[in-house]
């Protein structure tokens, strides 16, 4: 597919505010009908009343919660009912939280996976098959910079990611001569409102714009690669700090996002 066209039908989880929203703007500019999901109905409506006006697209907005048992399922199947079909999936949704392990408590743990690597998931398994019958398709899921490394303080969170940044790697190379283009896109810091929830001492350098990230993620797809990572700082920590001895990686990150 290579790119999100005009005419094509595009669902964003996590679509309504930051790097979502972002991706929202730009497939509507694009020509492309959208499906914005996110927990918040009335930021959705007024999204998609915005861009519908400015772009004369089909947008259906969906409040849902992805956390929920059942959630991906229970979305794939009111898409089906009401005869959506899904031509690129963007896997915006994410959640982190600033803690330990040992403080934090279950819930908050199990929560992350839930969204960001369960529902992620079983959507990206509910909806490959149809685009791999139709010969075309694209499916862009959001990692992270964390997910090259453990994080301590925020072990679910960068232990989710890397099981993101894994996936969709070995997704793309199962799909490759498919006419199904996949991507992982693995933002650093970034100006959005993942640090309300995760905290301020969790971004780590200069955060980079929503719009930049989409720009990067756009371009990389197009470039047919497995994943690419936003910003070229962004880009040498990914690569250093696997390289680098393990305790030594540990104490950086550790330093790095210590509350």
């Amino acid at each position: 597919m290579r790119t999100i066209a005009a005419g094509s039908t595009t669902l964003i989880t996590g679509a309504s505010s930051g790097i979502g929203r972002a991706f929202a703007q730009r497939m509507a500019a694009a020509g492309s009908d959208l499906i914005l999901v996110a927990r918040r109905r009335d930021v959705l409506e007024e999204l998609a009343r915005e861009l519908t006006a400015h772009h004369r697209v089909q947008v259906t907005a969906i409040s849902h919660d992805l956390d929920s048992p059942g959630a991906a399922a229970t979305l794939v199947a009111r898409l089906a009912e009401e005869g959506i079909v899904v031509d690129a999936l963007i896997n915006n949704a994410g959640l982190g939280i600033h803690g330990d392990v040992g403080t934090a408590g279950l819930e908050t743990a199990m929560t992350q996976i839930a969204v960001n690597v369960s529902s992620l998931t079983a959507l990206t398994a509910l909806l490959l098959p149809a685009m791999l019958a139709r010969g075309r398709g694209a499916v862009i899921n959001v990692a992270s910079t964390a997910g090259f490394q453990p994080v301590p303080h925020m072990s679910v969170y960068s232990a989710s990611k890397a099981f993101v940044l894994t996936f969709t790697r070995a997704l793309w190379r199962e799909t490759r001569g498919t006419g199904v283009d996949v991507l992982a896109l693995c933002p650093g810091a970034t100006d959005t409102a993942f640090f309300a929830t995760a905290g301020d001492a969790a971004s780590v350098g200069n955060r980079r714009t929503p719009e930049q990230v989409v720009e990067t993620g756009l371009r990389a797809l197009r470039r047919g690669r497995p994943s690419v990572v936003d910003g070229r700082a962004n880009a040498f920590v990914s690569w250093l700090a696997p390289r680098l001895p393990e305790r030594l990686a540990l104490d950086i990150a550790e330093r790095s996002v210590r509350p």
